[in-house]
């Protein structure tokens, strides 16, 4: 019988409270817990689809909005909205629930966050998904992302919520023409205010931390490295703007034993429950 999953809050070293979700396996447990870590505007409700499957596969799931999202307290200290403050708060989620390691999955911020912890604590880290994202950045895509965030106009209902996602996202879901796949993704990324509006679930000040000279921008590769003893799967939609294939060739130059899924018609970045992706991922998890 499988156990209801537990929300909760974790109060981070500097005093704010994370919010997290605990998936308990399905059934028998075949392998390490796996840690969940969204994108930059994200929230722990990108894996509502996805964490379900895995504990199905066996596995306990932790998923957790970073500071400045979802249920999450936001930071009165800008400067701490950086992947690496995010990186250790997740290393201290981990060690306040008992988990010593995990497989990390970290989309777009959070492989970012998955490489940082490596380099922070490599024998935390059993094996790593980077979805969409690599140690460079396509410029193209980054721009792309500065051109959205930080958006605070309150908007009137889930339809135009919905056309604000179709909008900006709609070229990396081409195929997705159906209203009710956009409002369920504004659902994610919208909340209520306080005036009966919706406003984009985070502080609108996590813009700085892909300002340019930010570690957004900075080398990563070092990064990567902290990957090589580590069993990595790598996630790119073929439409994406964020990894370029060059950083994927070069990737898998660096590190040879890296296994790579393409998803097609699906830019950045796919939310790993795609039919490429999610036998790549089952596959990867049943092997570590």
């Amino acid at each position: 019988m499988t156990e209801p999953n537990e929300e909760g809050f974790f109060k981070t070293a500097d005093g704010l409270r994370v919010h997290y979700c605990n998936h308990p396996p399905s059934g028998v447990e075949t392998g390490v817990p796996v840690l969940c870590l969204h994108g930059l505007t994200r929230n722990l409700r990108d894996f509502e689809e996805l964490a379900p499957r895995i504990s199905g596969l066996g596995r306990r799931v932790i998923t957790a909005s970073q500071r400045g999202r979802g249920l999450s307290d936001p930071d009165p200290v800008v400067e701490r909205y950086n992947p690496r403050v995010y990186a250790t708060d997740m290393l201290a989620l981990l060690d306040s629930l008992g988990i010593r390691r995990a497989a990390f999955i970290g989309t777009s911020m959070g492989g970012l966050m998955t490489m940082i912890a490596a380099a922070l604590a490599p024998d935390r880290i059993a094996a790593a998904v980077l979805n969409d994202v690599g140690p460079e950045i396509d410029p193209a895509g980054l721009d792309r992302i500065r051109g959205y965030v930080g958006g605070a106009a309150s908007l009137a209902n889930w339809a135009e919520a919905a056309a604000q996602c179709r909008s900006i996202n709609g070229i990396a879901f081409p195929d997705e023409r159906d209203d009710a796949y956009w409002i369920g993704f504004a659902r994610r990324i919208f909340r209520e205010d306080t005036v009966g509006g919706l406003v984009l679930d985070y502080d609108a000040a996590i813009s700085r931390s892909v300002a340019p000279g930010s570690a957004t921008t900075a080398d990563l590769w070092p990064l990567f490295e902290a990957l090589k003893p580590i069993p990595t799967l790598v996630v790119r939609g073929e439409l994406t703007d964020i990894l370029m294939s060059s950083t994927l060739a070069e990737m898998r130059r660096r590190k040879p034993d890296l296994v790579v899924a393409a998803v097609p018609r699906v830019g950045h970045a796919p939310f790993l429950t795609e039919p490429a992706a999610w036998d790549a991922l089952r596959t990867f998890l049943s092997a570590n």
